[in-house]
């Protein structure tokens, strides 16, 4: 059985979440330099069995997508042609990264911790993982 991965993808960096081996709980994994994610997966690749990717699709409140898409939809693209037998999967991102503030304000973090974009960044990942998971549980 193999898990599943998602990506909160920016221009700069990008949040990486994970599923246990039994897909029932996403946990945040990384912030990954986006130059480096792919020395990232292969290394990760190598010692855990993926069966799916996750992307975060941006969009506006209208549902039409937003100006993100345009570095978005390159790296989806990607992850199709480098790993063909791994399906990758979109779900819509909008407010995660609110949601991420929230819950870290929730949990009680500093100030100063809520103002570490990396963890937002894995955070905004595992929140887009567990959505897709609650999207796509068998009844």
């Amino acid at each position: 059985m193999g898990r599943i991965l998602a990506f909160d993808y920016g221009k700069k960096k990008i949040g990486v979440a994970v599923t246990d081996p039994l897909k029932i709980i996403a946990n945040g994994l990384e912030t990954v330099p986006s130059a480096k994610i792919y020395t990232f997966l292969k290394d990760y690749l190598e010692k855990e069995e993926v069966e799916a990717f996750v992307v975060g699709h941006a969009t506006k409140d209208s549902g039409e997508d937003s100006e993100s898409m345009k570095q978005i939809r390159p790296f989806v693209r990607s992850l199709e042609n480098k790993y063909p037998h791994i399906p990758v999967f979109m779900v819509d991102e909008r407010y995660t990264s609110k949601m991420a503030f929230q819950t870290m304000i929730d949990a009680g973090l500093s100030k100063k911790k809520r103002q570490d974009k990396m963890l937002v960044d894995k955070i905004s990942a595992t929140i887009i993982l567990q959505t897709y998971l609650e999207e796509n549980r068998p009844l």
